[in-house]
C-alpha cells in the first residue's frame, strides 16, 4: 500500500476519533445541563420569594372548640361547607358570619362549624391535590393548637386567587406564623398529612348532604325527637339566614 493511501486512512481514523471525542463531550455536556436544570427545578421553589402575608384581627369567636364555635348544647347546628379560595365564601366570612355570631352564636341559639369542600376543585382536575385542600389541612392543624379561627381568618385574608400560589407549603407556613401558631407543632402536623382523611370526609359529608357549590350551609335541629335539616346555598345575606333561623326557633318554641 502506498504511503499516500496510509496517510489518508490515518487521517480518516484521526478524524473519526475526534468526532467521537466531540460527541462524548456533547453528550456529557447535555447530561450535566439536564442535571443542573433538574436540581434548579427542585431548589427554585424554595428560593423564590412568596407573596406578602398580611396579619389581621381574627375577630371575636364565642366558645371556640376546634372548627366549631358556640354552645355545644345549642338547639341549632349550622355546618358551613366552604373553600378558602372561594370568593363567595370570603364574602360570607366578611359580611354575614360576624352577624350570625352576634345574633345567634353568642346568644346560645346556634353552634356554627366550618368544614371544607376543597376537594370540589380536585375532582374536576383528575383528583390532583389542590391548595384548597392544603389550606383546610393547615386550618385543622391550627385547631390542634386551639387557633382554628385565627388561621381561618388569616387564610381568607391572604388568598390571591384559585391555585395561583396563595397556599403553597411555604406560604401556609408564613400564614400560620402570622396567625400566632407554634411553628414546630404546625410543621409536624402539616408535614405528616394528619388531616388528609378529615378533609376528604368533609367533602364526602357535604356531597351526601346535597352540596353542589360553595359556600353551602347545612342547618340541623331536632323537634319532638325528629332530626330535621335545611340547606342554604350561596353567599346569602344575613336576612336570608335570619328568616330561616327565626322560623326554626318558632318551630322549636324558643322565640
Amino acid at each position: 500500500m502506498s504511503p499516500d493511501k496510509k496517510s489518508k486512512r490515518q487521517e480518516r481514523r484521526e478524524k473519526m476519533k475526534q468526532q467521537e471525542k466531540r460527541g462524548r463531550f456533547v453528550t456529557l455536556g447535555l447530561i450535566t445541563l439536564g442535571a443542573a436544570l433538574l436540581v434548579f427545578a427542585f431548589v427554585y421553589p424554595s428560593l423564590k420569594p412568596i407573596a406578602e402575608v398580611v396579619t389581621v384581627s381574627p375577630g371575636e369567636h364565642y366558645n371556640p372548640i376546634d372548627n366549631a364555635m358556640g354552645d355545644p348544647n345549642a338547639p341549632i347546628k349550622i355546618e358551613e361547607f366552604s373553600d378558602f379560595q372561594c370568593p363567595f365564601c370570603e364574602r360570607f366570612h366578611e359580611q354575614t358570619e360576624p352577624l350570625l355570631v352576634d345574633y345567634y352564636v353568642k346568644t346560645g341559639k346556634v353552634q356554627f362549624y366550618y368544614r371544607s369542600m376543597g376537594n370540589w376543585v380536585s375532582r374536576n382536575i383528575g383528583g390532583a391535590r389542590t391548595e384548597s385542600q392544603d389550606a383546610a389541612a393547615a386550618a385543622y392543624c391550627a385547631g390542634d393548637q386551639g387557633k382554628f379561627w385565627e388561621m381561618h381568618a388569616h387564610l381568607f385574608a391572604n388568598v390571591l386567587g384559585e391555585d395561583v400560589g396563595s397556599f403553597t407549603d411555604r406560604r401556609l407556613e408564613a400564614i400560620a406564623e402570622a396567625a400566632g401558631l407554634n411553628m414546630d407543632e404546625f410543621r409536624s402536623c402539616y408535614d405528616s398529612g394528619k388531616f388528609k382523611d378529615r378533609v376528604q370526609q368533609d367533602f364526602q359529608d357535604g356531597t351526601a348532604a346535597g352540596v353542589t357549590g360553595t359556600p353551602s350551609f347545612l342547618i340541623t335541629y331536632t323537634v319532638n325527637g325528629e332530626t330535621k335539616t335545611k340547606l342554604i346555598e350561596g353567599a346569602q345575606p344575613f336576612s336570608a339566614f335570619q328568616v330561616e333561623l327565626e322560623a326554626i326557633l318558632a318551630e322549636l318554641g324558643q322565640q
